[in-house]
């Protein structure tokens, strides 16, 4: 059975099969399609699946007429017909793995996957999983799963994979084939499986004994950015304190050359990962009896740099006589990270909910998102709105979240009456003046 898995694999005769086609499920559908794979891509939104169909593109990254060509020379078809799951060689789950309200994994959406996938299973299939979650997840819950009521032997018969995704929207200097691509599977068939895969469309693979070390990769990865990124977030709040300039602070401490890596302090995190994936790890270790208290912390220092920022922003009003309440404030950027279109667990929306609940008349400007949609936490129903001069002059106050390149810092410094910098942005735009407050 591996054999012909392999030798089709070689070939370019896999039917490769994606599930979530989001910021992860989309990258891999192009790098197989290019590669020459035809690529079946599953969503259960039908607005992206009509969109895709249409050779319409709904990550500002992705070019539609890309996706408008593979789908015309026959290597993409979008669809949300999971009765074609059996059509696929190879399957990749990509869909969301978000925290509970009380802080635990929401597997939800893998279960529902996995359930889809066990109705069409047949013999000889590979399915790797690349959603983010703990270790343990592809041993414990999806191989019960995929077995359940059938006689099917794992490693034998089909062959089961984790591979965690490292997609990085926005960063041009690594893509889907240039960032090494770990792969850890349930027996060495199902490793040599995946890793044949992979290769035809990354430039190296990276083994592992077991999917649980592949899991644990993901997660030691982005908890140690989060863990960098609260003790960048605390120090700030104590140079504020200080009346340090911590932007100089950081500059200085990035000329050493070793034994010194440089993270950047900012309104909270974001993203699909820094926000969740440590909390898989906090969980998971408290079935072992363990308490990652050096993990929890920063979550909650993370988590509460949207509140410091509030309390800058109504700090520096007060000291113009002006009150929250009423107090018209624009939001600049409100992306989780700069030059995307990305919202996922965006800080600026958590800024923004607590700006409302203060009675401040909010606006927000952002050149990638036009629109507010709605997301798991949030339903703000707000449109951008143009920079100009009369906009400007008629705040109370500018609060730079997201350090997009192509806002017009130089106009917002000549017109706003009071801005709060919570990303350096004016700094790094050259641009001083009493009235820019960092945050």
């Amino acid at each position: 059975m591996i054999e012909t898995l392999l030798a089709r694999i070689e070939q370019k005769q896999a039917v490769v099969g994606v599930i979530g086609l989001g910021y992860v499920g989309l990258p891999l559908v192009l790098e197989f399609a290019r590669s020459g794979f035809f690529v079946l891509g599953f969503d259960t939104d039908d607005q992206k699946i009509q969109r895709l169909q249409a050779g319409q593109s709904y990550i500002e990254h992705i070019p539609g007429e890309l996706l408008a060509a593979l789908q015309r020379d026959g290597r993409f078809e979008a669809t949300g017909e999971f009765a074609r799951l059996g059509e696929c060689d190879a399957i990749l789950i990509c869909v969301p793995t978000p925290l509970t309200p009380q802080r635990e994994p929401d597997l939800r959406y893998i279960k529902q996957t996995l359930a889809c996938i066990r109705q069409r299973l047949r013999t000889g299939q590979l399915i790797c999983l690349e959603s983010t979650s703990y270790p343990g997840t592809t041993d414990e819950l999806a191989a019960p799963l995929l077995t359940q009521n059938a006689n099917f032997v794992i490693g034998r018969d089909l062959f089961l994979a984790y591979s965690p995704e490292r997609e990085d929207p926005g960063n041009a200097a690594f893509t889907t084939r240039t960032i090494p691509k770990v792969v850890g599977g349930l027996t060495k068939s199902c490793t040599r499986a995946a890793q044949a895969l992979y290769a035809q469309v990354v430039d190296r693979v990276v083994t592992v004994t077991s999917p649980r070390e592949a899991e644990m990769t993901k997660l030691l990865e982005n908890t140690f950015r989060a863990v960098n990124i609260a003790l960048v977030n605390e120090l700030k709040l104590v140079a504020d304190r200080m009346d340090i300039d911590f932007a100089q602070v950081i500059q200085a401490a990035a000329t050493k050359p070793f034994g010194f890596m440089s993270f950047q302090p900012g309104p909270g995190i974001g993203g699909a990962c820094l926000p969740t994936d440590p909390f898989y790890l906090t969980w998971k270790a408290r079935e072992y009896g363990l308490r990652t208290r050096f993990v929890e912390l920063a979550g909650e220092i993370n988590q509460a740099m949207p509140d410091y920022v509030v309390q800058k922003l109504a700090w520096a009003l007060n000291e113009r006589g002006k009150a929250m309440k009423g107090a018209r404030v624009l939001v600049s950027g409100v992306a989780y990270k700069k030059d995307v279109d990305d919202l996922r667990e965006s800080p600026a929306l958590e800024v923004m909910e607590r700006l409302l609940e203060n009675k401040a008349l909010v606006y927000y400007h952002d050149p990638h998102i036009p629109v507010l949609p709605p997301t798991r936490k949030h339903r703000l129903n707000m449109r951008s709105v143009p920079l100009d001069a009369p906009l400007l002059q008629s705040l109370d106050a500018v609060l730079i979240t997201t350090d997009h390149s192509d806002v017009d810092y130089a106009l917002i410094a000549r017109h706003a009456p009071l801005i709060i910098d919570t990303r350096n942005a004016m700094n790094a735009a050259g641009i001083q003046h009493q009235k820019i407050i960092p945050a």
